[in-house]
């Protein structure tokens, strides 16, 4: 039913743009230690786009090497994806790392922390399936932990969703479908689809939580509006919950889910 993916969804990326000014007034040559975290990774960043990556690489891992949060960030992203240089999850795992245990009590509404949040959803990701022929072991547990972080500091739909999925399927611990549903409705209020549709399965079969038939559809039917075509198994539960729901439930799910797309 849950579609893996270490990096889901993301919209940080989209986000760097507010930071990556003008081209940069040096050139990779040019950084020493005098130079500018932030005059690095505008570099960095111009260079990616630009598509010389071997030079975005270097600016971005002297602005990371210096504390640079977006730097780490953005540089992590390239080595677990294997954009602009070789892939290593590892060294991705390491920068993530590092990030997470130096910007974990930054304020989580200052400018950097989607990014944070988004470094500890990936450390999640990683403990979730593990690095073969690495110290870095699949451990559930863990996984749990680094999202329940993300979920209530960072208020971070991505990992809200990540939590719920492990409470309803009772990974890392024991299954929990009312902590499911909870986490699940804080990530679908933000308006994920995934979320919308775990949450409407929870509440129309009354899995561990009260039964609500009319409001579970609505989600579902939220959720199916909204989803991509390769998310087949919202198309499914969804078309499953109208074939057993009453016209009544039907008609009056309908018409909620009209409104609440309405107003978005």
């Amino acid at each position: 039913m849950q579609t893996r993916n270490l990096f889901p969804g993301l919209l940080a990326f989209a986000a760097i743009g507010m930071f990556a000014g003008a081209a940069a007034a040096f050139d990779a040559n040019s950084l020493n230690a005098e130079t500018a975290p932030t005059d690095a990774l505008e570099f960095g960043l111009d260079s990616y786009r630009s598509g010389d990556k071997e030079g975005a690489l270097e600016a971005l891992s002297f602005a990371a090497d210096k504390g640079n949060a977006i730097a780490q960030w953005k540089l992590g992203r390239m080595y677990a994806e294997g954009d602009g240089t070789a892939r290593d999850d590892y060294k991705a795992f390491e920068i993530f790392s590092e990030m997470a245990d130096a910007h974990a009590d930054d304020n989580p509404t200052q400018r950097d922390s989607r990014f944070v949040s988004n470094a500890f959803v990936a450390l999640g990701g990683y403990y979730e399936e593990g690095i073969p022929d690495t110290n870095v072991k699949q451990d559930l547990r863990r996984a749990r932990q680094i999202y329940g972080y993300a979920a209530s500091y960072f208020g971070d739909a991505e990992a809200q969703l990540k939590l719920a999925w492990m409470y309803y399927q009772g990974e890392g611990g024991d299954r929990d479908p009312l902590q499911a549903a909870r986490w699940a409705k804080l990530a679908a209020d933000k308006g994920d689809a995934e979320a919308q549709a775990l949450l409407g399965h929870l509440l129309f079969e009354g899995d561990g939580v009260p039964r609500q038939a009319v409001l579970g559809l609505m989600y579902l039917t939220i959720a199916r509006d909204q989803a991509e075509a390769t998310d087949r198994w919202i198309f499914d539960m969804q078309e499953r919950a109208v074939s057993v729901a009453t016209e009544n439930e039907r008609r009056t799910a309908m018409a909620l889910a009209g409104d609440w797309l309405d107003k978005q």
